[in-house]
């Protein structure tokens, strides 16, 4: 009987609970470096892709701004001439609630841009093609690999920084 008591005065862990409020592009560039120039030739595209996340607290309670900022370059295979550029920050705003402090920072920095994800691959697919080049569908992004190696790099360099 005493074992029921307490079960029932511990508090139960609420299941996480997300919102997306807003999602919006921050800055968008887009280059087309081959029709300012111009590329002799049938040129065959060799596309190179960088993301990096950014995620802060806002003044209001329970509410994070997420940014997943993306380069896009784009040579030619054979003499590396650049066609186009296309660097894009796109953020979301959302509502997160019963996330354990020391989750918080893994939970927005994977789940949240995951959950951007589709719709900043959507804008680069438009973009690209409305800038004159077949559409670029972005790869599907490991965000949890990137989470992990992130971890990895910083505590590599902090042993580094450490060892001196």
């Amino acid at each position: 009987m005493a074992d029921e008591d307490k079960a029932a005065e511990a508090p139960q862990q609420q299941a996480p609970n997300m919102r997306i409020l807003a999602q919006f592009i921050r800055d968008l560039s887009f280059e087309n470096i081959l029709a300012q120039k111009g590329v002799s030739g049938d040129a065959q595209p060799e596309v190179s892709v960088q993301v990096n996340l950014d995620a802060q607290k806002r003044n209001v309670e329970h509410q994070y701004e997420v940014i997943v900022k993306t380069k896009v370059e784009s040579k030619t295979k054979e003499k590396g001439d650049p066609m186009f550029l296309l660097e894009m920050d796109y953020a979301g705003i959302f509502h997160i609630e019963n996330v354990p402090d020391d989750q918080l920072h893994p939970y927005l920095m994977i789940e949240c841009p995951r959950m951007l994800f589709p719709f900043l691959r959507r804008i680069v697919s438009d973009v690209t093609r409305d800038g004159g080049f077949p559409p670029l569908n972005l790869e599907t992004i490991d965000f949890m690999g990137m989470y992990r190696a992130e971890i990895t790099r910083r505590i590599a360099e902090k042993a580094k920084e450490n060892a001196n």
